[in-house]
């Protein structure tokens, strides 16, 4: 059999159960096709967060070794470079060797220096060809550092119907349209990185009107259908149990401004729906080009759902960041920033989220968010179709794993070799396993999992699972609860602690029950088993990037990036 094309598309702060093959009231046909046609993995992770989550997919290590251990912040000599170094091979690297046609179309985010082309730019990392954004997110009328190859192209999201889901999909699509006249026998590799669903809230109004009312029952509701959703679906077994909504967060029926509150998951919604419309364009062009059968898709989210508010910081200094937000409209109009009832969000000239509340829904049925290391945190969906690969059609595995073992399974798949060196650098073993096995009903090596994020901490081997999150992270959770609930300090102090936290994932998948005090011998062994990966992999201590920003003058919003 010819070597296989490879597609692999990644999201931008989706959450586990938004899809509809993962029980989400979204509409997404051509995602549902490749999972109703290939498997579906119920425990696979990301690492919590943007640029992390892409340098550990991309390379097979883990994020730390890359350079990228928060963002892209450059906090040298203490801190992480926050730019993706020379010790590491990315998967268009290794598959250019192997003789692979290369694309990106979409987001890097893997560079701390945007606007002068550098060793760390996507063309300089293994792609031949390259369109999208060096930032992290953006408008999507009018994204900041739009590139093509190393050229600034900002000037093509003038276009008055320019949206940057849309051109995502087109340049991928029109890259494997193009691949088909090159050479007979050489095989692609195609990254797609949309920034959708991540804020702003931008959407065109057809889609947002394909989900009016579909949300007007609330979060608590929707989470409960979700989560019989989840287990009809295969995704989640009878064991599993839907965690509390939040609770810095109302119930619906006493919310607030319903209408407005609908609206923003409406937009939300939109998104990921033209997201799956773009997905079917990349299908359609694989399908003219008779490569479908033979191409290996995969498809994830970088991280858990984002509770983020917005602005993120003063409003004036986030107007400083021009690589995100554009405070005018290209009419010239001003752009109204926040998650206020008078902006109404999804046209070009607002700048909103969707809230936490409905972040929480977007995790259903997990606890937390982007950034956490709890489950609503690096929970993902992972999608693998691959027709002529053996997998076995329609199921689920339930195999526990992470991003570092999609390169090893691309590696397997494409028969490409791994380098010990490249271009006369000694390069670190990736650190993942090859999940191709599990993915054609076999077994595969039991592996323990870890992560770190902003001094948020996990580790799971088999069932346990031990987890704990940075005070600071605490900190800032109860301290923007909703104003209602800012008096419900007692549920708040509780949910403070800091300390490691136990949880068998076997019969409590939420996180629900903590049963550390329980097992004193599996928390001491799995923390010290923790600290061992974290020194052998270059974590620096949170506290150490803290300091930094403390003696800066920077506030602690900063230090995370």
């Amino acid at each position: 059999m010819a070597r296989p094309n490879v597609v692999l598309i990644l999201v931008d702060d989706m959450g586990f159960s938004d899809i509809g093959c993962y029980g989400g009231e979204v509409r997404t046909p051509n995602l549902d096709r490749l999972a109703n046609s290939g498997v579906r993995l119920s425990q696979f992770y990301n690492t919590a967060r943007c640029s992390p989550s892409r340098a550990s997919l991309l390379s097979g290590l883990h994020p730390h070794q890359t350079g990228i251990g928060i963002l892209t912040n450059d906090d040298r000599p203490r801190g992480y470079p926050g730019t993706i170094n020379d010790r590491c091979v990315t998967i268009a690297e290794v598959l250019k060797a192997a003789g692979y046609a290369t694309c990106l179309s979409g987001k890097w985010h893997l560079a701390g220096e945007m606007q002068k082309p550098n060793d760390a730019w996507p063309t300089r990392r293994g792609f031949d060809r390259f369109f999208g954004t060096l930032t992290g997110c953006g408008s999507y009328f009018q994204p900041g550092t739009l590139t093509r190859g190393e050229v600034n192209v900002e000037d093509e999201a003038l276009r008055p119907d320019f949206f940057y889901t849309d051109a995502i999909s087109a340049e991928a699509a029109a890259f494997i349209r193009d691949h088909d006249s090159r050479p007979a026998g050489q095989p692609l590799f195609l990254y797609v990185a949309y920034t959708a669903p991540h804020w702003p809230l931008h959407a065109r109004e057809d889609d947002v009107a394909k989900y009016r009312g579909a949300f007007d029952e609330g979060w608590d509701v929707l989470r409960e259908c979700r989560m019989r959703r989840l287990r009809e679906l295969d995704i989640l077994d009878d064991s599993a149990s839907l965690s509390d909504r939040d609770p810095t967060q109302p119930a619906w029926d006493k919310a607030e401004y319903k209408e407005w509150q609908a609206r923003r998951m409406e937009v939300y919604a939109a998104q990921i729906d033209r997201m799956d419309q773009g997905v079917g364009q990349i299908l359609g062009a694989l399908a003219e080009t008779h490569d479908l059968e033979n191409t290996l898709v995969i498809f994830l989210s970088d991280n858990g759902a984002s509770d983020e508010a917005l602005p993120l910081v003063a409003l004036e200094r986030f107007k400083q960041r021009s690589d995100i937000l554009r405070v005018k409209t290209r009419d010239g109009r001003g752009v109204r920033v926040g998650n206020e009832p008078s902006i109404v969000p999804g046209t070009e000239d607002t700048y909103s989220s969707y809230g936490r509340a409905w972040s929480n829904l977007s995790n259903t049925p997990f606890r937390y968010y982007k950034q956490w290391t709890h489950e609503g945190g690096i929970a993902t969906p992972l999608i693998i179709h691959w027709p002529k690969g053996g997998l076995r059609s329609g199921s689920v595995v339930r195999v526990p794993a992470q991003l570092v073992d999609v390169l090893p399974t691309v590696l397997e798949a494409t028969g490409s070799s791994y380098p010990a060196e490249f271009k006369a650098r000694a390069i670190i073993p990736y650190e993942g396993r090859s999940l191709l096995p599990a993915l054609r009903g076999e077994s595969v090596p039991e592996a323990t999992l870890y992560w770190e994020h902003t001094g948020n901490a996990a580790v799971r081997r088999g069932q346990w699972k031990l987890v704990r999150a940075h005070p600071e992270v605490k900190r800032y959770w109860a301290d923007s609860a909703h104003p209602a609930m800012r008096s419900e300090q007692s549920q708040l102090v509780r949910e403070q602690s800091c300390t490691w936290e136990l949880y068998d994932l076997s019969s409590d998948r939420s996180e629900v029950n903590n049963v550390s005090d329980q097992h004193p011998e599996i928390v001491k062994e799995l923390s010290e088993q923790w600290q061992a990966w974290a020194d052998r992999v270059g974590v620096i201590p949170f506290e150490t990037t803290l300091d930094i920003y403390a003696e800066r003058g920077q506030p602690y919003k900063d230090a995370i990036g």
